[in-house]
């Protein structure tokens, strides 16, 4: 009788083992689930923040220039286009939607840095203390975007690594987790540097 009991138990041990090794991987996929939710929702909490100096800078910069109207437009349109171009967390796995967005950014990037380049050529915009304050934000602000995306891009590297792996991928897979988009761009070197500022 003793030896027909053993097998219930290795049965048992083996079922509390499984299930509990389930369990740990269910969690840690949905842990890490929320770390890349919170991540982009820091990067959106950033660009978005850039977005919003911009009509301040547009007005300012307008004030001294006359004849730089159409790089005004360019900034507009394409803070505009930024405002449009909208993605939630649970379009992450849409690696389309993923670069949308990433192009949108990348057009206010250039827009700014266009802008940038045009304020050189009046002193006494540099000099108001307006224009000074904006662009000290600015640069703020683009380094606070560098640091979301790094924090993003770990946190994405965590959880399509762990939903990859084994016993993760198994339990991701019968759950429906699927990868969700790297942060990457077409012109990564340009990107992730912040706009030069200069005040010479």
């Amino acid at each position: 009788m003793k030896n027909g009991i053993k097998p219930i138990y290795i049965l048992l041990v083996i079922l509390v083992v499984g299930a509990f090794t389930l369990i740990n991987a269910y969690n840690r996929i949905a842990g890490n689930d929320e770390k890349v939710a919170a991540a982009w929702s820091e990067v959106v909490n950033q660009y978005q923040r850039r977005a919003d100096l911009i009509p301040n800078l547009v007005n300012t910069v307008k004030g001294y220039t006359t004849h730089e109207r159409e790089v005004l437009v360019e900034l507009t349109n394409a803070r505009a286009k930024v405002g449009s171009v909208q993605l939630t967390v649970d379009q992450l796995t849409d690696e389309a939607a993923v670069k949308r967005f990433q192009q949108a950014q990348q057009e206010l990037s250039s827009a700014l840095s266009r802008l940038i380049a045009v304020s050189e050529n009046y002193p006494e915009l540099k000099a108001s203390e307006l224009y000074s304050n904006l662009m000290t934000q600015l640069e703020g602000t683009e380094n606070r975007i560098a640091v979301a995306r790094g924090r993003y891009i770990e946190s994405i590297q965590e959880y399509n690594s762990y939903i990859r792996r084994l016993p993760g991928m198994l339990l991701a897979s019968f759950i429906g987790s699927q990868p969700k988009a790297q942060f990457t761009v077409e012109n990564e070197k340009e990107i992730s540097q912040a706009p030069q500022v200069s005040f010479d």
